[in-house]
């Protein structure tokens, strides 16, 4: 399948006429209806309703709107990438972390002695799947991950049997908090001997989180009761729906620590908290100096702190 054809396809949805579109795309008309006539044939389905004015797509069409729509994007955003690391060089050390650990360690552990030493470093904070940020790191897509880990997390197993190295920078607690009432007591919580459901916001699973919380929920809580209200990803969506008071939820305490102290939010019950390692994993086979630099400093910044 040619990209131009769905740049072509996109186009046409959006003028809804053959002549525009094909002006738009700077092509013959009957050019340009070739193109379109060739995306169906590769589909192998009639994508256009012809016989409508202004033109209409047909039920495939629409489904194959929106995923020809993501095609677009991670080829553009691929090229893109492409384009940065080709520019980067081997002076910049490129990072992968998820949002929540970006806010919370790399700005705070990692930026300041990248800073320090001279190294340039280009971060990628993004909301990959768990298992995405191995497959980066094992492809060469970035230099280093920088993650949670915990005993029941299985989706670093591949860069433990391959030999990754690793640094663990700090640990953090993986907590269940909830909103406050007027008085400072959790608005949900675990009363002793009640057979009432707990809401709970949960992680999907592609997250990190999710088998740490369930391995709370089925280790440290086996007998209590609780329905899922929402789930998502991110530990901070988990934290902007547990502050509109839609239930509890675990979340790393280096990510809800202002709102504990300030009293909007309270641990449920800390005996349900669980220890985060916070780790770097690098592949030692790297002949980057930059990064050589960097891992040592870190190490020693982790010897001190712990």
């Amino acid at each position: 399948m040619d990209i131009i054809w769905l740049k072509d396809f996109e186009a046409l949805v959006a003028c809804k006429n053959f002549s525009r579109a094909a002006e738009e795309r700077n092509v013959s008309q009957p050019a340009f209806s070739r193109r379109i006539r060739a995306l169906e044939n590769e589909i192998g389905v009639r994508l256009i309703n012809r016989e409508t004015l202004p033109l209409t797509l047909t039920p495939a069409g629409e489904v194959f709107l929106s995923q020809s729509r993501i095609m677009l994007r991670t080829y553009e955003e691929t090229i893109e990438r492409c384009q940065t690391i080709d520019a980067a060089g081997e002076n910049v050390i490129r990072f992968a972390a998820s949002q929540s650990l970006y806010m919370t360690h790399y700005k705070t552990l990692i930026a300041p002695l990248a800073s320090e030493g001279g190294v340039d470093t280009d971060l990628n904070s993004t909301s990959w799947a768990a298992d995405q940020f191995v497959s980066a790191l094992q492809q060469g897509y970035c230099d280093v991950i920088l993650t949670y880990w915990h005993p029941s997390m299985d989706f670093l197993g591949p860069l433990e049997v391959a030999n990754f190295e690793y640094l663990t920078l700090s640990t953090d607690r993986y907590v269940p908090v909830s909103r406050t009432t007027a008085d400072g007591a959790p608005e949900f919580g675990f009363a002793a001997g009640s057979k009432d459901a707990v809401p709970l916001l949960s992680y999907g699973a592609v997250s990190a989180l999710r088998s740490v919380q369930e391995f709370a929920l089925t280790q440290l809580l086996p007998t209590q009761k609780v329905f899922v209200v929402n789930q998502n990803a991110l530990a901070n969506s988990v934290k902007a729906m547990i502050q509109e008071g839609f239930g509890m939820g675990w979340l790393p305490l280096s990510l809800c620590r202002q709102e504990i102290a300030s009293g909007r939010f309270a641990i449920v019950d800390e005996r349900l908290g669980t220890d985060l390692e916070i780790r770097l994993y690098r592949d030692p086979r790297s002949t980057k100096q930059t990064l050589e630099v960097l891992w040592k400093q870190l190490k020693r910044s982790a010897m001190k702190a712990a």
